[in-house]
């Protein structure tokens, strides 16, 4: 295929505060409805020591970026395939000692990188939770940031804490909220609203926008039990439903048309960060 280079994919970090507000099931969920929209869908498992978007996806890769980074394999000889289509590039411990490459295994890795801008669309980068170094690097790189939180005072505690060192140290100024395990909208509003006050109030030129929240839902608990997903296991859902809401939102923004999209750019702002 030849890329259109006018056409870059639209490189999208989704993070947290703290662990456990299903980040991860998130980002498999939403990558599912894109792909089912056409999209061309990539996911980044960049979760140092919590890699798991293989498993959600019931695959089991034999390779990680660990091997593209030593040269030992390219990208696509890692890369795995789901039934749906979207390929995930494995974490596993790949990104552990990021700060600690060489010049030539980041000239491997930005060479390899290179090679996703024909196969995406839309990819996907499933960051840690909390503001350790490699979290903020793959935040701070990316075209935007969507931050989950559910109602937990830590969950909104941790998510500010986040935002504020990604806007004081790496100068990000926009992000976008997933208020996940909510009763209802209101709830989520609420929440939405302790956040972007809490910006307004201590932060300059902070935007935080409301992309959606996922109602807690007992379909999608049982999805999570059996490590699968919501939008395979009960579409008609209503946190599959949520779900899909916010992947057309993203889905259907213009794509980007400026060089900020590229793979290259993208990873090289990660090495900078690093230094």
């Amino acid at each position: 295929m030849t890329s259109d280079k006018q056409n870059l994919p639209r490189v999208i970090a989704v993070t947290s505060g703290k662990g456990g507000v299903g980040k991860t099931n998130i980002v498999g969920n939403m990558a599912v409805a894109l792909s089912r929209m056409g999209k061309r869908v990539v996911i980044i498992d960049a979760d140092v020591g919590l890699a798991n978007i293989d498993i959600i996806f019931n695959l089991r890769p034999e390779y990680n970026i660990r091997h593209v980074i030593n040269a030992e394999k390219t990208l696509n000889q890692v890369m795995v395939e789901s039934d749906h289509g979207i390929k995930i590039l494995p974490g596993g411990s790949g990104f552990a000692d990021l700060t600690q490459l060489n010049e030539g295994e980041k000239l491997n890795l930005l060479s390899e990188f290179e090679t996703l801008s024909d196969q995406a669309d839309i990819i996907f980068v499933d960051t840690g939770a909390g503001i350790s170094s490699n979290v903020l690097y793959f935040n701070s790189a990316c075209d935007e940031c969507i931050v989950i939180a559910t109602r937990e005072p830590t969950s909104i505690t941790d998510a500010y804490a986040m935002m504020k060192v990604m806007s004081g140290e790496y100068g990000t100024k926009y992000f976008k909220l997933i208020v996940n395990m909510v009763d209802s909208e209101a709830q989520a509003k609420k929440v939405y609203a302790a956040l972007s006050g809490a910006l307004d109030k201590y932060l300059k030129n902070v935007v935080l926008e409301y992309a959606g929240h996922i109602p807690f839902d007992r379909q999608l608990q049982k999805a999570v039990q059996k490590r699968g997903l919501v939008m395979d296991n009960a579409q008609g859902s209503t946190a599959a439903k949520a779900m899909e809401d916010i992947a057309v939102s993203l889905g259907n923004r213009p794509v980007r048309t400026n060089s900020n999209g590229s793979l290259t750019f993208f990873m090289n702002k990660v090495f900078q960060s690093a230094t």
